[in-house]
């Protein structure tokens, strides 16, 4: 769903794209006419469940297996083999087009395998921070998944909810619903229950009694009753007629700039043995096989398994550090932060709130405020803050039996207040609470102990100065206010005038015991922390002086109302701070920081963060946040505090780590074989390596990597961000390839000048020392230290060791003919021996001053 939401905010007029016959099937919905309020029984819903399948506008219309398999089935290194070994049957080389399929089988079962056990293991534990709905099911409400709901299901919704279904409303209570993810229109809309299903524009997004998929809401609560799901609702209709992929992240784009610089390699080297084949007269057929033999050697094809397992194991190690992965791609993005931006509340703050005093306009303990306090936080159906749930567990809780909800004028970033409308015996009142900076403006009058007064210029001023006092304290303060009104139907924002302020309410918010530790530990492995709190800016330098968080200069949301795009692009490099800021302002802080090319994490939790957590290169979130922010987020914290989301930027540094590890084998040693294999062309009497042969030789290689994923990572890598450096990657090609070709050269001299090798003792000599070089040089390119000091892990050890005892052991076994092997004469061993070591020892003098830059401080 996110990722259709991340398309669909682009684009304003939407309904478009909805079939010509969508608004029918919203009046005749598929929930049975016998369905009614009572929701349904677990038996009907299951079958409902497989008649309309799951509430899942995304649903693909193929199974895990089906999507793992397809890709690797049309690869087109794939089926060119399987040309190559088709061709190869049908002219008599019978036993290459064998070798060829059982080579091409093996490869595809490892690389399949290990995907599929990636996707379900990440699968996993993307459900367990699945949205839930609320659901009346066999007569009790229950939680369950919301690809789950059917047509008929009674759900209920409140503030910070994303709607799970199109629906029909059966009761509500100051319902507004935010629908820009179908229309485009960023203003919430009201909805209601006793309006006919189609508005009479004809547009479906006015049916005020109906409520969508994919909508947000933004206050109030409803009852409703599921009419459509998955690909049947409005959402759905547009998802299928839309683009579907995500936007590219930064992973994805250094993968295709790696992937071009292959490529090319690949073409020229190809073409380059294709045509001298040619010119000096090879045969046909096996010129074109070496050809693409040569490409598959040269092709990192288990790049794709690789990257996946890895990054896979990466989401597994995070998940035991409590931090969730929605999307592989953002554990790489996550270890690329450079950023962090985030509020002090729940990261530097523990969030749990205590309420401090309760105090008349003047800072005198006041009793008065208490049940005002209450009143408006009972009836409040927004998005209830932790300040309203303390508010709330206020012992023994105030008598309020005798009033009644009128109205509620919600909560919004402008005016920073929220107000509710109270009757008792016939008399309405307003009770608004916010920020003291926004509620004494509308004041015209103060309560103390001896009454009601006048608020003139003097009483304002020192109104204002017991606030800051307060807010310099470190308290968060809340400034309570009310006024009798004319009872009517409904109220808003501009009955908000000529109010008495009845007080303060103080709240402490302690820091983490370890804020100021993370802090630092983050700034020495090169994150910066960015605060973006809609706090004043008294409490914001309070806390950041207990953290350590730079208050040199704080900015806020005033002065960046009056701050171009331009200019707040040079602002943010050198500020730490923002008070006062609404989402939207959060928002542009965030472009700009992007702009200045930092990788930028951003943590929210609340409806209106999701903008954010969409424009930052991480969203970031927590299990406790409202739906929408958790939808709209690519990681998922499940603890508060800095700690685990260091953990989890450590982890993905290091899944980058072994993804990089791949990427050097694949273009030093590897490229070097191959490269001297297309040399040896030019120049000998025949082929100096069987196609088939360097089939398994690569098969061989590439199995020696499967377990890279398991493998350590040097500390020096993970203490900066990382990003992808395509220049390291093709200087290891260009400078350590080459030492690779030299000891090939070298055995090439030794087979035919000192053993006077056939081609068959030829092709055995240089398959063992290809594949002992290329195998066994990742001991020391894994690491920017010293490989003697830098233990690899016991998995990646055992699999390279293994892979290089299988290759010496082919040449002596029954299978040897088959393969074109023979035994190899005791004496090249000790030679061989001898070039392995010298060839470890250049490449580690050869790796340093390429790696210096990449991977140390």
């Amino acid at each position: 769903m996110l990722t259709q939401q991340r398309t669909l905010r682009q684009r304003p007029h939407r309904f478009s794209h909805l079939p010509p016959d969508w608004p029918s099937e919203l009046a005749c919905p598929a929930s049975s006419p016998n369905d009614d309020a009572a929701g349904l029984t677990h038996e009907v819903a299951l079958q409902r469940l497989a008649q309309y399948g799951p509430n899942d506008p995304a649903t693909s219309q193929r199974g895990m297996f089906v999507e793992q398999i397809v890709p690797l089935l049309t690869n087109p290194l794939v089926i060119i083999l399987l040309i190559a070994a088709t061709v190869s049957a049908i002219v008599g080389e019978a036993a290459n087009a064998i070798i060829i399929g059982v080579i091409v089988s093996l490869s595809l079962i490892v690389n399949f395998m290990q995907v599929y056990r990636s996707h379900r293991a990440v699968e996993r534990l993307r459900q367990s921070v699945a949205p839930m709905a609320s659901v009346l099911r066999d007569g009790a409400w229950q939680e369950i998944a919301t690809r789950d709901l059917v047509p008929g299901d009674v759900i209920r919704l409140s503030a910070g909810d994303l709607v799970p279904a199109d629906a029909r409303l059966v009761q509500a209570r100051d319902l507004h619903v935010q629908q820009a993810a179908l229309t485009g229109e960023s203003l919430p809309v009201e909805k209601t229950p006793d309006e006919p299903a189609m508005a009479s524009s004809g547009n479906p997004a006015d049916a005020t009694n109906i409520v969508f998929l994919g909508t947000a809401v933004v206050s109030g609560t409803a009852t409703a009753q599921v009419t459509t799901t998955g690909r049947a609702t409005a959402f759905g209709a547009i998802a299928a007629t839309l683009s579907t992929r995500p936007p590219v992240t930064e992973f994805e784009r250094g993968l295709a700039r790696f992937s071009i610089l292959i490529m090319r390699t690949v073409v020229f080297l190809v073409l380059f043995v294709f045509l001298i084949g040619i010119v000096f007269h090879h045969q046909a057929l096996e010129s074109f096989l070496f050809a693409v033999a040569l490409a598959v050697g040269l092709t990192p094809e288990f790049l794709p398994m690789i990257t996946t397992v890895t990054l896979g194991q990466g989401a597994l190690h995070m998940a035991k550090k409590h931090v969730i992965i929605k999307h592989l791609a953002a554990i790489q993005n996550i270890g690329s932060i450079d950023v962090l931006c985030s509020d002090k509340t729940g990261t530097l703050t523990s969030g749990a709130m205590q309420i401090g005093q309760f105090l008349d306009p003047f800072g005198t303990p006041s009793s008065q405020l208490t049940p005002l306090a209450y009143l408006n936080s009972y009836y409040e159906t927004g998005i209830k803050s932790p300040l309203d749930a303390i508010i709330l567990q206020q012992q023994p809780p105030p008598d309020i039996s005798g009033y009644r909800k009128r109205d509620e004028i919600p909560f919004d970033f402008e005016r920073r207040r929220l107000s509710v409308v109270v009757t008792r015996q016939g008399q309405a009142e307003i009770i608004t609470k916010g920020a003291p900076e926004s509620v004494l403006p509308v004041c015209a009058t103060y309560q103390d102990a001896s009454g009601i007064h006048a608020m003139d210029e003097a009483s304002r001023a020192k109104c204002q100065t017991t606030y800051q006092a307060l807010s310099a304290q470190g308290y968060r303060v809340l400034a309570v206010a009310s006024h009798t009104v004319p009872e009517r139907e409904s109220y808003h924002a501009a009955d908000e005038a000529d109010l008495t302020l009845n007080g303060f309410i103080t709240f402490t918010d302690p820091p983490l015991p370890d804020a100021a530790e993370m802090i630092q530990q983050l700034k020495r492995d090169g994150v910066q922390l960015k605060l973006l709190t809609g706090d004043n800016e008294l409490v914001t330098r309070h806390v950041c002086a207990q953290v350590g968080v730079d208050v040199e200069r704080i900015v806020l949301g005033e002065e960046l109302e009056h701050m171009s795009d331009t200019a707040l692009v040079h602002v943010v490099d050198t500020v730490a701070v923002f008070a006062r800021v609404t989402p939207v302002q959060k928002n542009r802080i965030i472009l700009a920081l992007r702009r200045r090319k930092h990788v930028v994490g951003f943590i929210g939790d609340g409806i209106n963060d999701a903008p954010s957590l969409h424009s930052a290169d991480v969203g970031i979130s927590v299990a406790t946040a409202v739906d929408v922010a958790r939808d709209a987020a690519d990681v998922i914290l499940l603890e508060p505090g800095l700690r685990v989301l260091h953990d989890g930027i450590i982890e993905g540094r290091k899944a980058f780590g072994n993804v990089i590890k791949y990427l050097l084998m694949g273009t030093s040693s590897n490229f070097g074989n191959m490269f001297s294999m297309a040399g040896a062309f030019v120049f000998l009497p025949f082929l100096p390596m069987l196609p088939t042969q360097i089939l398994l030789n690569n098969f061989l290689y590439d199995l020696s990597q499967v377990t890279i994923p398991t493998d350590t990572v040097d500390p020096t890598f993970i203490h900066k961000p990382r990003r992808w450096n395509v220049e390291l990657i093709r200087n290891f090609m260009i400078f350590i390839g080459p030492i690779s070709s030299i000891f090939d050269f070298l055995t090439f001299f030794l087979l035919l000048q000192i053993f006077h090798a056939d081609q068959t003792l030829f092709h055995t000599g240089w398959f063992v020392e290809s594949l002992a070089t290329q195998t066994l040089v990742l001991l020391v390119i894994r690491t920017a230290g010293n490989p003697l000091r830098s233990r690899p892990s016991n998995a990646l050890l055992v699999t390279i060791i293994a892979v290089v005892l299988v290759g010496c052991i082919l040449p002596m076994t029954p299978l040897a003919v088959l393969l074109g092997f023979t035994p190899l004469p005791f004496l090249y061993w000790l030679l061989l021996l001898g070039m392995v070591v010298l060839y470890l020892i250049l490449v580690e003098f050869g790796k340093r001053p390429l790696m210096r830059h990449m991977f140390t401080e």
